[in-house]
């Protein structure tokens, strides 16, 4: 398959994480409908920390096997496995330590408080993302988060392309286009939280312009696309893990802020009911994927 259908394979797989994003500038949202849509939001985050994890495992448990069936030695499983733990250390920790380093401008500015992740902090101000609300410096984090899968997801892609099993591909593609439309949704979810909120004076955040939103499905799908290239030249499995993890680790910290969000809602039953429209929901993408072969 040529460089340029591939690329246009990895684009189509991408743009639809721009599905879910009107989501996110929903006015005034019911205070239910809120914490259904972050509950579903996190069940997404919880079935993406176990895909990505699970295929960044793929290589131990393989040289594990060899191992124990001696046609391989520990190196591969050291590396590895260095690879892995590293990779989800780097991607949580570096979270937290932005984090601190974000809520430490805010409070420089004058408009700190305890937790950076507050659900009611307004914008620092200041230029750049020191000025966002919370809820926006959280969207941008789910979309890196999302992004560094993505990325893997389009070196399978390009992969597939390269060694011309255009079915595959073809299934990959669908597949992933299904998983980027619910990520989507998951970047744009705690902006319609945070459109409810009021300052002192009774009025309402503004809503997110659309080149913010195109700029997070930007960092969000845009990987897909660059993968996708990467991988019709070059494949690494070592380069997978790594990106895999990094993922798995920045969707571990953004999972516990969404679930502090949750708990402050004190409605468990609108929690377990988006949890598993979330979860579900990235169950069955993935096994449109599988069904095809992949």
């Amino acid at each position: 398959m040529s460089l340029s259908t591939t690329l246009l394979l990895g684009f189509i797989a991408g743009v639809t994480i721009v599905l879910g994003l009107p989501i996110g500038r929903l006015q005034r949202p019911a205070p239910g409908l809120r914490v259904f849509l972050n509950a579903t939001a996190v069940g997404v985050l919880l079935f993406l920390f176990w895909d990505v994890s699970s295929a960044a495992w793929e290589p131990i448990d393989s040289a594990l096997s060899a191992v124990h069936d001696n046609t391989g030695g520990l190196g591969p499983v050291f590396g590895y496995g260095s690879l892995f733990a590293g990779g989800l250390a780097v991607g949580l920790l570096g979270l937290v330590g932005y984090d601190r380093y974000m809520a430490r401008v805010a409070r420089n500015t004058g408009r700190g408080g305890p937790g950076a992740m507050a659900a009611t902090e307004r914008p620092a101000r200041r230029g750049g993302v020191a000025s966002w609300s919370a809820a926006r410096r959280l969207s941008l984090l789910i979309a890196v988060g999302i992004g560094l899968h993505n990325f893997a997801e389009g070196l399978a892609i390009g992969q597939a392309a390269a060694s011309s099993e255009i079915a595959l591909a073809t299934v990959l593609v669908i597949g992933f286009a299904l998983h980027n439309a619910t990520e989507g949704f998951g970047i744009v979810a705690p902006l319609a939280a945070e459109s409810a909120m009021e300052d002192a004076a009774g009025a309402a955040p503004a809503r997110p312009s659309w080149g913010f939103l195109l700029s997070m499905a930007a960092i969000g799908g845009g990987p897909t696309f660059v993968g996708t290239a990467v991988g019709h030249s070059f494949t690494s499995e070592p380069v997978s893990v790594v990106f895999l993890t990094l993922a798995a680790g920045s969707i571990v910290y953004v999972i516990a802020q969404l679930l502090g969000v949750a708990a402050r809602a004190r409605r468990a039953d609108l929690v377990a009911y988006g949890l598993l429209l979330g979860i579900l929901a990235g169950f069955i993408t993935d096994a449109i994927v599988s069904a095809g072969g992949a």
